[in-house]
């Protein structure tokens, strides 16, 4: 993999990177309101004026590791109200479906290291039309499409610029940027390039009062930094620099004036109005080079411009660094993603690693310090003591890079989305995956009491216990990758905090302690027939397949882990031991209830699972919606090696006494005293009847089976919605393909039909897994109708096809993601830019909800060559 592989074994070069957010205004960290309502406290028209206290944002923004020096593009096309330095978007209240950037943007290439990137916005000629975006959103109901940038008239013609920012470092501390403005248009147009540069403000909140400082100097930006190598921001040609400070604007928030200030928006009142805001001394804590550039009909123009520690550098060497490192980056894919039998899929995959990279961002929030309020600044409202996130007093991560979902609609972890995006990095940079995996379970971060943070809008919520899984599956194929030489100082660590995670969810979610595991949300939003969040005034509860499933995978994950530890470590034995006990157990509660003679969540009429509502008396009723929660037993599904088994003899002996004293628990899953030809044992929720069972609804395609993948929600609730009546209201669900047309989770909640990459992800894997051991001797209909039988491989790889043809282009040379939009589907200069969205329409495919979700979409990068 050449230069760039050879990059990834140096420190440091990942000190710069991608790490600014697309958005900060209206997250949990910047609110410091009564009533927890952070969309209000800082929305987007404040955004330009008001310093942020936990991080910041712009447009292709780049920064160091701390995030004490920033970088980002802005613009002005001569006809908005304000410089676009921010993605605009909706408020959660304000969208139709919840909140949504309202932008064109594509993350085209990265590398690892960062040593090359690539963005492309696409920034309209007429005034963008934000009161346009507002006032027609907030028109639409739930039954109605979100209203679009690409709706609106603004790129009905050509009239927009294409802009396209790269960066390219010479060294570690030596950035090249590289803006290459294209006009579109058949007419001339003028537009305002406006590299920025700022310092994070550090110095108001009354901890540190140590303020770095900008400065003209000699035709640079001078920058003067206790803390960082870089000295000096050079443009080629000889734009003017324009200064202010990134301090709020106390005229506009206070009514008052400090005397000498210039405030964060001095250089945007300065360009849009012409006012006397920009330091005329030219020093700052922010500043911008001007651009005011008028471009022919097709003309492309480049800026130049370099940050750097080199007080000798300029441009004799630029485009010979830059051709380099883009040749390195052509190198590092071509060895990961040949081309040569596959160039769509291979740009495909390449612009989904590159999503993955740009979402990086660095995230701080001491959530201490952020209840109490700072000492320099008016303490916050008593009550914030006792709201969002109070249990978590201990958290504090530092300042961290972390991986996100998607920078703009979720600027914050999740713990769940982490883990998969996890495995989706780990083909392009394994010490960053396990870095990753490694986070939540640091002591700053996990809870005392053993629980992982959810996501920072709840982090007391939970969500489905994945960590494990994507641990030992990134563990298995560094170790693959490594001739057999696993990390085990890596697993061993991850493992032990996971064991405490693992007694969080038995002491907390298995509420009446039968191994049936409540979990309430669990990811999965709307995907009950009501909040699954609820308490019932009666005491009744909801038994969760999903949750129980995912309890039973969890067990398997960590029973895999202790003897793989076990062949270096006996005292891994007994763990092995005691996660196969969980497990048996769990799969009893999930058929039978046992002694009491309680029903389980399988129901043996309709060959599925379904979720239960236990009441006081002990009866249940039966949840009879065939959703993605009824599937995931498929999940738990474990291969054990041989030799794990003959060399444990602790382990050996409990299998033993099982298979002698329990025979009714041995019947209830696989078989795991057989071996498979390949030295295998499999240990799993399901035998063979229950399997065919779930498979023949899943491969339906009238049911789950999608063009595009597995749906959620079986479409056979089209037509016949499952409803309820509890406490005398009555609750509903049915099939609904794409967005919610619902109010439970704020309406932003889409799990009653749409396509999941990850879940789909997961069957596919476990599919994988049941064949390796079965062989291809096993085989089920596929499509369930149709007469064609293929093994469990085959399947896997059906899904896989169905799932990569949201984006490959179809016999119309149309992409199912890219929806009905004509310019999308067939202009040049829309139709190979890719965008990985958070889930996809169960009957077209079309991408829906947050449009740079790379994060967990991005394991169809994982997909493409199946």
């Amino acid at each position: 993999m050449g230069a760039e592989a050879d990059r990834l074994k140096t420190t440091g070069w990942k000190r710069w990177g991608p790490y600014v957010s697309d958005r900060q205004w209206g997250t949990v960290r910047e609110d410091y309101s009564a009533n927890g309502d952070a969309w209000n406290y800082i929305t987007h028209d404040m955004a330009r004026s008001k310093a942020f206290r936990w991080g910041e944002e712009g447009i292709a923004g780049i920064c160091d590791m701390k995030q004490l020096l920033c970088f980002s593009v802005a613009f002005w096309n001569k006809k908005d109200h304000i410089l676009k330095e921010r993605f605009f978007g909706l408020s959660n209240a304000e969208g139709n479906h919840g909140e949504d950037v309202k932008e064109q943007y594509y993350y085209l290439d990265n590398t690892p290291t960062h040593s090359y990137m690539k963005m492309l916005y696409k920034y309209p000629q007429q005034p963008f039309p934000y009161d346009e975006l507002v006032a027609e959103n907030r028109k639409r109901d739930r039954n109605q499409p979100e209203y679009e940038l690409m709706d609106t008239a603004v790129f009905n013609t050509d009239d927009y610029f294409d802009i396209f920012v790269e960066y390219a470092k010479g060294a570690i501390d030596d950035i090249l940027i590289k803006i290459t403005v294209t006009n579109r248009s058949t007419e001339a147009a003028k537009l305002n390039v406006l590299p920025t540069i700022w310092f994070r403000n550090t110095w108001e909140w009354g901890y540190d009062d140590y303020k770095p400082q900008l400065a003209c100097k000699d035709g640079w930006i001078n920058i003067d930094h206790k803390d960082l190598d870089i000295c000096k921001l050079i443009a080629e040609g000889e734009p003017n620099a324009l200064f202010c400070d990134n301090h709020t604007n106390a005229i506009r928030f206070a009514g008052t004036h400090n005397d000498g200030a210039f405030y964060k928006d001095g250089i945007n009142e300065y360009i849009i109005n012409g006012a006397d805001t920009v330091n005329t001394t030219r020093t700052g804590t922010k500043a911008a080079y001007n651009y005011d550039l008028e471009i022919a009909e097709g003309e492309s123009i480049t800026l130049k411009l370099r940050l750097t520690q080199n007080e000798q550098a300029g441009f004799a060497d630029f485009d010979e660094i830059f051709q380099s490192r883009q040749k390195d980056a052509d190198e590092f894919y071509e060895d990961l993603l040949p081309n040569k039998n596959a160039p769509e899929k291979a740009m495909i995959r390449r612009q989904a690693y590159a999503g993955l990279l740009w979402n990086k961002q660095f995230y701080y929030y001491d959530v201490h310090q952020w209840l109490a309020g700072d000492p320099a600044d008016q303490k916050p409202p008593a009550s914030r003591l006792h709201a969002r996130n109070s249990k978590w007093q201990h958290f504090n991560n530092r300042g961290d890079i972390i991986s996100m979902p998607d920078k703009w609609e979720y600027p914050w972890f999740a713990a769940w989305d982490l883990a998969f995006q996890c495995i989706a990095l780990s083909g392009i940079d394994m010490a960053f995956a396990k870095n990753q995996l490694s986070l939540l379970i640091r002591d700053w971060y996990m809870h005392p009491n053993g629980q992982l943070p959810a996501y920072e809008w709840d982090f007391s919520d939970a969500n489905p216990p994945v960590h494990a899984m994507a641990a030992w599956k990134i563990y298995l194929q560094d170790k693959q990758a490594n001739n057999g030489e696993g990390d085990t100082f890596f697993l061993e660590r991850i493992f032990h905090k996971l064991m405490l995670n693992f007694t969080w969810w038995v002491n907390r979610k298995d509420e009446a302690g039968n191994n049936i595991f409540e979990g309430g949300f669990l990811g999965m939003d709307n995907i009950g027939v009501f909040d699954r969040n609820t308490k019932f005034t009666d005491g009744s509860h909801l038994e969760q397949v999903d949750g129980t499933s995912w309890m039973a995978m969890y067990s398997l994950n960590l029973l895999g882990m202790a003897a793989e530890l076990a062949q270096a470590n006996k005292a891994y034995s007994d763990i092995a031991s005691k996660y196969f006990e969980h497990f048996i157990y769990i799969a009893e509660a999930m058929s039978s209830m046992g002694e009491g003679g309680q029903e389980g969540l399988w129901d043996e009429g309709d060959n599925f699972f379904y979720d239960q509502l236990r009441m006081p008396d002990g009866s249940a009723i039966k949840m009879r919606i065939r959703s993605m929660v009824g599937l995931i037993p498929l999940f738990a599904a474990e291969l054990i090696n041989d030799i794990d088994i003959t060399d444990n003899p602790i382990f050996a002996d409990r299998l033993e006494w099982f298979k002698d004293n329990r025979p009714d628990l041995a019947a209830l899953v696989s078989r795991w005293d057989e071996r498979s030809p390949n030295g295998k044992h499999l240990i799993s929720l399901l035998r063979g009847h229950r399997m065919s069972g779930l498979l023949r609804y899943m491969l339906d395609e009238n049911e789950f089976l999608s063009p595009y993948g597995i749906r959620s929600l079986s479409k056979y609730h089209l037509e016949h919605p499952f409803s309820i009546t509890l406490d005398g209201n009555e609750f509903s669900i049915k099939y609904t393909p794409g967005d919610s047309d619902g109010y439970m989770f704020g309406g932003n909640s889409n799990w009653r039909g749409p396509v999941w990459v990850p879940l789909n992800y997961m069957l596919i894997q476990s599919l994988n897994t049941y064949h390796e051991f079965y062989g291809d001797d096993f085989k089920v209909e596929c499509p369930t109708g149709s007469g064609n039988m293929m093994n469990l491989k085959e399947v896997a790889n059906e899904i896989y096809r169905r799932i990569s043809n949201l984006f490959l282009t179809d016999i119309n040379g149309h992409r199912p993601a890219n929806g009905t939009d004509e310019k999308v589907q067939t202009d040049a200069n829309f139709k190979d830019h890719i965008l990985f969205y958070e889930f996809f329409d169960g009957d077209t495919g079309k991408g829906l909800g947050a449009s740079h979700q790379t994060g967990w979409t991005g394991l169809i990068a994982n997909c493409l060559y199946q």
